[in-house]
């Protein structure tokens, strides 16, 4: 007679972790032994990598940048904007 402490959907849900695991370290290991195989080809992808993500910063930077200095010139106007009414009602609704 055989007593188990776990039921089968424990032992399926363990082997499924340890075939992802399994999976994952072999593929980070495949990446390595092609990182060191070929190390100046994933240089260049790197290098760029880094400067496209660097170029695509330094432009919302810029934009920001602008936007800001436009909203700057626009909000230093003495405070005041026509047609811009401020209604105070004193509502009781309960």
């Amino acid at each position: 007679m055989v007593f188990r402490f776990y039921s089968n959907t424990i032992s399926q849900a363990s082997r499924a972790l340890a075939m992802w695991i399994f999976i994952v370290g072999m593929m980070l290991f495949g990446f390595g032994l092609l990182i060191y195989v070929f190390p100046e080809f994933f240089a260049t992808l790197a290098a760029i990598f880094f400067w496209t993500i660097g170029t695509g910063c330094g432009i919302t930077a810029v934009k920001i940048f602008l936007s800001t200095r436009t909203r700057h010139n626009i909000d230093s106007s003495d405070g005041y904007r026509e047609n811009v009414h401020i209604r105070i009602e004193d509502r009781n609704e309960f």
